[in-house]
Order: structure tokens, then C-alpha cells, then sequence
């Protein structure tokens, strides 16, 4: 399985999880078949509000799950619809949310609990 985690710069597993997947600086992405990282630059970092394309944002990587503090229904639907899973990160690190993942411990997201303009709070 392959988790992708927005940071906002590259630690490693010791990265700060970011608020908001649309406007995340990278993507780390831990492969856990093998525990190897990889990086990458959100190639879609400067798009217009509403209109997150986050397979573009991560730049045609092959994902499984996202663990992130926040995210848009847009978004959400778009990773949803190509069967990926979404996860409201419960901890700082991208270590901490990859633990409480493998321990089923983090809430899946749903267009319920996604962010809107006017009460996410990031």
C-alpha cells in the first residue's frame, strides 16, 4: 500500500502533516510494501479555489490512501472516484498518522467531513 502525506517540507517521516491537501507544498509518499520514501513537488500547487485537480497535484503517482489534515469535497470525490482512500491525520507527524493507520485508528473522510470555505480550519 502506498500513503501519500501533504507536508509542507520534506523530514521524512518526521515531516509536519500539512492542513490542506490542495495547498500542500509536497507529497510524501511511503511505500509500505517496502518502507520507501518519496517526494514529490504538488504539481498542481497554484490552482484556482474549488478547482483542485489532485491527480495532476500528484503528478500521475500511483497512491492508495492520503493522510491529511484537511481536504475539499472537490477533491475529495475526484481521489474517491479513483478508489482512493482519504484520512483525517490524527497526529504532527507522517509517522505518527502512518502508525494509527496500520492500528485502523485514523476517520476516513466523506464529503460530510470535508473542509468548506468557511469553517476548515486551515
Amino acid at each position: 500500500m502506498k500513503i501519500c502525506i501533504p507536508v509542507k517540507e520534506n523530514k521524512g517521516l518526521d515531516s509536519i502533516v500539512y492542513n490542506h491537501f490542495g495547498t500542500a507544498p509536497f507529497f510524501l509518499v511511503f511505500d509500505m510494501a517496502d518502507d520507501k520514501i518519496k517526494v514529490i513537488e504538488n504539481g498542481d500547487l497554484h490552482h484556482a479555489h474549488g478547482m483542485c485537480q489532485p491527480l495532476k497535484a500528484l503528478g500521475g503517482e500511483a497512491v492508495d490512501a492520503i493522510l491529511v489534515g484537511g481536504i475539499g469535497a472537490g477533491a475529495l470525490i475526484k481521489l474517491n472516484n479513483q478508489g482512493i482512500k482519504v484520512y483525517k491525520a490524527a497526529e504532527q507527524t507522517a509517522s505518527g498518522n502512518i502508525k494509527l493507520l496500520k492500528q485502523n485508528a485514523l476517520e476516513q473522510f466523506s464529503v460530510n467531513n470535508s473542509c468548506n470555505h468557511h469553517d476548515c480550519s486551515h
